[in-house]
This record gives structure tokens, C-alpha cells and sequence, in this order.
């Protein structure tokens, strides 16, 4: 039974060293492809999921954004403003309030095809993904902004 646990453990591990040391546009479809599991995830189905469905969601995005980053270029001169307490709180707020306001159309994804299409190095710590959700009417490009931290790639920034 330890050997099945340090087992799991390593390949979990591993996946995780993966996708953090991998390429932007590997990040990003890696990521993206996860949320759009859960959406197809037939277990899901139904209104009685859907908050479990969001939930998953908001998990994944956790490991793709970099929120304090967001925030802090979403106030520009001033976040230096503003103290720590007041960043963080900052940040835990700003990050509600793009949840809400895109989970919900997320959620009502009905298999539009994603295309990833390249990336652009920015700089040596900065990317640009470049995507493109087709729909029946339109097609949409969707490019993230991606940066270097300890940890991995992260998105600072979504361009629609």
C-alpha cells in the first residue's frame, strides 16, 4: 500500500514539474484543455453539479492566473498606492469579481473548437499565446499573456 502511495505521489509530481517547466503554449492548452474536461465531464451534467463544476474550474484557474499580477496591472500607478493589507485585499476581491464575470459564460461553452495557434516570446520571462475560439457566427482570438515565476508559467493577462 506505501509502495501505491509514494507511486501516485512521484507521478502527480511529476505531472505538476511538467507542466510548470513546460513551453507557453503548452501551459496554456494543457490548462485550457483541463476546464474544458470538466465541462464536457458527463458526471457533471445538470444543475444539481453545476456549482461542483465551478468549483473545478476556479481550482484550475488557480494554477493558470497570477492574480496579485493581474491586480496589480489592473491598477497601474495605483496599486503602490495602496498597502500591503490593502493589496491583498485587492487581489482576493478582483479575483472574485473576474470569476463571476466569466465562469458563468464558461460554463455555457457548447463545443466550440479552440485553436491553439503559436506563441510570441515578449520577452525572456514573457509570452503571448495566441488562441482562437471558433463559434458558428464568429471567430474569436483569445491571446494570453504569460510570465515566468518560481513556480512556472502564469497569465497575467487575457487580450480578447
Amino acid at each position: 500500500m506505501r509502495t501505491l502511495f509514494v507511486a501516485i505521489f512521484i507521478l502527480l509530481f511529476t505531472a505538476s514539474l511538467a507542466v510548470s517547466a513546460a513551453s507557453p503554449l503548452n501551459f496554456v492548452q494543457v490548462h485550457v484543455n483541463n476546464v474544458l474536461d470538466v465541462l464536457k465531464d458527463p458526471s457533471l451534467k445538470g444543475e444539481s453539479m453545476q456549482k461542483v463544476k465551478k468549483e473545478r474550474i476556479r481550482s484550475i484557474s488557480e494554477k493558470m492566473f497570477d492574480f496579485s499580477e493581474l491586480s496589480r496591472r489592473a491598477l497601474a500607478n495605483n496599486w503602490s498606492a495602496l498597502n500591503a493589507v490593502q493589496q491583498k485585499e485587492f487581489v482576493e476581491l478582483f479575483k472574485e469579481v473576474l470569476e463571476d464575470a466569466y465562469v458563468d459564460r464558461i460554463m455555457s461553452y457548447s463545443n466550440e473548437k479552440i485553436l491553439f495557434q503559436k506563441e510570441i516570446s515578449m520577452t525572456d520571462k514573457t509570452s503571448e499565446v495566441q488562441t482562437v475560439i471558433i463559434t458558428r457566427k464568429a471567430e474569436i482570438p483569445i491571446n494570453y499573456r504569460v510570465t515566468m515565476k518560481d513556480d512556472g508559467w502564469r497569465v497575467y493577462d487575457v487580450v480578447i
